[in-house]
C-alpha cells in the first residue's frame, strides 16, 4: 500500500518539497510507502507543444536524486508516450490504485491530471469517488511574495541571471552537470585556464549570459571558481554559446571528466573588451569579486 504524489516535479523546488514532506509524513502515519509517480520525457517533447522552447531544471538523474533526498521511499518513472497521454484522469487514478496499491493521493494546487486535464480539486473529488483518500495542498510562497513558487518562475529567474532568487525558490543552488571538453585554450594564454563543459542533458535551462561566482565539484573535490556563459566576443567567438569555468587554486588535467557547477551569484554581464590586456585585467577583477 502507498500514499502517492504525481507530476513532472521539474526542479523539485520548495513548492514540490511541501508536497513531498506531507507525503512522507502521511505515509509514515499510515504505515505505508511514500510513492512519487513521475514521467519522462517531458510531455511537451512528445506532444510537440512549443517543444523547441522547452528547458528543464533537472535531468532525470538529478530529479530522482532530489526526490530520494526528500525522503521518498519509492520513485516510479512512467514513459510518457502519445498512447499514455490519452489516459483520462479516471483511468490514470485507477492505474495508480491497481498497479501500485495507492490508497491516498496528494495533489499540488496546480496539478492537472489526465488527458482531460482535470484540475486538482476535481481530481481529488474523482479520487474519493474511486475509493481513494485525497487532499489538495496549498501553494508555497517565498518571502513577502503572495505569488506561488513555480518551475516557470525559476526558469525566468535563471534566464535573467537571478541565480540567488532561483536558489531561494529551489531550496538549493542551481546546478549544471556535464563533461569537460577541449576549448580554444585562450583562457590558459590569458592566465585563466578554463574547463569547458558539454552538458549531459542538452535541454537544461542555462542561466543568462555573464560571469558567475560558482562552486565546482570535480575529481571528488569541491572548489570555488568563476563561470562564464556566453559567446566569447573578445576572442573572436563564433556565436556558439559556451560554458567555461576558471577553477580557483586548481591545476589538474580534467579533460573527459565529470564536472558539476553550482551558481552562487552573478558578477557581471558578458561584454566585448577592446584588447586582450583589458580582458585579462577584468578577469582578475572578476576573480577577486568572486572570492
Amino acid at each position: 500500500m502507498a500514499v502517492a504524489a504525481t507530476g513532472f516535479f521539474d526542479g523539485v523546488h520548495t513548492g514540490h518539497r511541501h508536497v513531498l514532506s506531507r507525503l512522507v509524513e502521511d505515509a509514515a502515519e499510515r504505515g505505508e510507502q511514500s510513492l512519487v509517480v513521475t514521467f519522462w520525457p517531458h510531455p511537451r517533447t512528445v506532444l510537440q507543444d512549443d517543444a523547441r522552447s522547452l528547458r528543464l531544471l533537472n535531468s532525470l538523474e538529478e530529479k530522482k536524486l532530489l526526490l530520494s533526498e526528500a525522503g521518498v521511499d519509492r520513485i516510479e518513472v512512467l514513459d510518457f508516450s502519445r498512447q499514455f497521454s490519452h489516459l483520462t484522469a479516471e483511468q490514470y487514478l485507477n492505474l495508480l490504485k491497481s498497479r501500485y496499491g495507492v490508497t491516498r493521493v496528494l495533489f499540488g494546487y496546480d496539478n492537472r491530471i489526465g488527458f482531460d486535464l482535470l484540475p486538482a480539486p476535481s481530481a481529488a473529488a474523482l479520487a474519493r469517488s474511486l475509493g481513494l483518500s485525497a487532499e489538495v495542498l496549498e501553494p508555497v510562497c517565498i518571502g513577502d511574495s503572495s505569488s506561488a513558487v513555480s518551475s516557470t518562475k525559476i526558469r525566468t529567474a535563471l534566464s535573467e541571471g537571478r541565480v540567488e532568487d532561483a536558489a531561494d525558490m529551489l531550496g538549493y543552488r542551481y546546478m549544471l552537470h556535464g563533461v569537460v571538453v577541449s576549448g580554444n585554450h585562450m583562457g590558459r594564454k590569458l592566465g585563466f585556464p578554463t574547463a569547458n563543459m558539454q552538458l549531459y542533458e542538452p535541454l537544461k535551462q542555462l542561466p543568462g549570459g555573464g560571469v558567475y561566482a560558482s562552486e565546482v565539484s570535480v575529481l571528488g573535490r569541491n572548489c570555488l571558481g568563476m563561470t562564464n556563459i556566453g559567446t566569447r566576443p573578445t576572442v573572436g567567438g563564433t556565436g556558439t554559446l559556451t560554458i567555461e569555468t576558471n577553477i580557483f587554486d586548481f591545476d589538474e588535467d580534467i579533460y573527459g571528466l565529470d564536472l558539476r557547477i553550482r551558481f552562487i551569484r552573478k558578477i557581471r554581464d558578458e561584454r566585448r573588451f577592446p584588447s586582450l590586456d583589458t580582458l585579462r585585467a577584468q578577469l582578475a577583477a572578476d576573480r577577486e569579486a568572486c572570492r
